[in-house]
């Protein structure tokens, strides 16, 4: 901010603020206002962003004068089966990228990522996935497929330090081809020179992203191309990029895509920490995917989990709460049987030798935190559920139900199988002392 006292402000003639929107989503508008209302009134202000927020119009409209709005838009093919009156109209995005989609499904994803990845091997490219935990779980094991051995591999997101973040984002601008596997950390405020696709594994939580993402290439009246992963439930997210201007075309999915899957599950096998970022980028996704802009269609309890596991390499699904306790479908999934998830090793062994001295310390505390824990009488007991509201005491009696019921549907298939009889059926079940 300038100094009241300093001149430096009187001669100030151009005030450029980029990605407006941002800077005001970020919680700076005060800041802003208090910095333009201390420059002089003669003067050019731009503001710059791929989206045009409200907040925007109206930082136009108190600090500018005489504002003039000023738009970039391309002519570009619309959807296909468009009348031909409306073959042709404005977009957002420039006339030298093409955007296209994908429909696949989540068990289908990674062997179609991988395809692209070698049909595309001399280019610089820019993949996008929802949180940080699946930036790091996919840049350990995408590196550990055979066919891409000699791919260079970057990641990069939020959460890593600054110093590892600027190292990334250096290494992957002096490449001439390369992968940076990256989240919306990446989408906007960085020129990147030379990128030549921008694969969007999984779609944006805000539309707007969308736009920003796709921009990171075909930049300065180059050429570029961007695609977009979709399942078909999530189809409808076509029409409304539609809406908004930006075309996507087609593309079908390639039937030379090499099955990776197998080959994910087994790093896993070998490595507790392959294992364990799966699970938890897993999760990850499934929490962000309820937080969805567009909730309408990415409707987080149409997830195929059971699809969505396998396309993550899973051994086994994990007993979360969004799985637990809602009828979200696991067809499609299929467990690596034989294996207890509790004797995977690390790879790294000074990280398996801290394991096992974890686990020691854990059951070597077990016994003493049953005898310091107080037995409580049937009165005490009686007196905490007296404490707990009406509303308390029947969400757990539904969990409570839930569980009761899964373990009973479990029960039943194992009488189906024949693993067990009726007789043991009806005990398991309590149904014998019924009768």
């Amino acid at each position: 901010m300038f100094p009241r006292s300093s001149g430096a402000k009187n001669h100030l003639q151009i005030l450029i603020l980029d990605e407006a929107d941002r800077l005001l989503d970020m919680g700076f508008q005060k800041q802003i206002n208090s910095i333009i209302s201390r420059l002089p009134k003669l003067r050019r202000t731009g503001l710059f962003s791929a989206t045009q927020t409200e907040a925007v119009e109206e930082l136009a409209k108190a600090g500018l004068r005489n504002p003039v709005r000023v738009e970039v838009r391309a002519e570009a093919k619309l959807l296909s089966g468009t009348s031909p009156s409306q073959k042709f109209g404005s977009s957002k995005t420039p006339s030298g990228l093409k955007i296209e989609y994908l429909q696949c499904e989540a068990d289908n994803k990674p062997s179609q990522l991988v395809d692209l990845l070698l049909k595309n091997k001399n280019q610089k490219i820019i993949i996008y996935f929802m949180t940080c935990a699946c930036v790091d779980y996919w840049g350990l094991s995408l590196p550990q497929l055979s066919l891409l051995k000699n791919f260079s591999l970057i990641s990069l997101h939020g959460k890593m330090k600054q110093i590892a973040r600027e190292k990334a984002l250096n290494t992957f601008s002096s490449l001439s081809s390369g992968v940076l596997l990256c989240t919306d950390v990446a989408a906007r405020g960085l020129d990147i020179p030379g990128v030549d696709c921008i694969i969007q594994y999984d779609p944006p939580q805000d539309p707007n992203v969308f736009v920003h993402r796709a921009g990171r290439t075909a930049r300065m009246g180059r050429e570029g191309s961007a695609l977009v992963f979709l399942t078909p439930k999530e189809e409808a997210y076509v029409e409304f990029l539609h809406l908004r201007k930006i075309p996507l075309e087609a593309r079908e999915c390639s039937d030379e895509a090499p099955d990776v899957i197998p080959e994910i599950r087994s790093a896993a096998l070998r490595d507790r920490d392959v294992m364990e970022k799966g699970l938890r980028a897993f999760v990850s996704y499934i929490r962000a995917y309820k937080e969805h802009h567009c909730s309408y269609i990415f409707q987080w309890k149409e997830l195929e989990i059971g699809k969505l596991g396998m396309g993550y390499g899973l051994l086994q699904l994990p007993s979360v709460p969004e799985v637990k306790h809602h009828s979200l479908s696991t067809k499609g999934f299929i467990p690596v049987k034989n294996v207890n998830l509790d004797e995977i090793k690390f790879k790294d062994k000074s990280r398996e030798k801290q394991r096992k001295k974890n686990l020691q310390a854990k059951l070597a505390q077990e016994p003493e935190k049953r005898q310091r824990q107080p037995k409580e009488t049937p009165k005490a007991i009686t007196a905490m559920a007296r404490k707990k509201t009406a509303k308390q005491r029947r969400a757990v009696q539904s969990v409570e139900e839930d569980d009761e019921l899964l373990r009973e549907y479990c029960l039943l298939k194992k009488l189906k199988k024949g693993t067990i009889d009726e007789s043991e059926f009806a005990k398991l079940t309590g149904i014998e002392d019924l009768m």
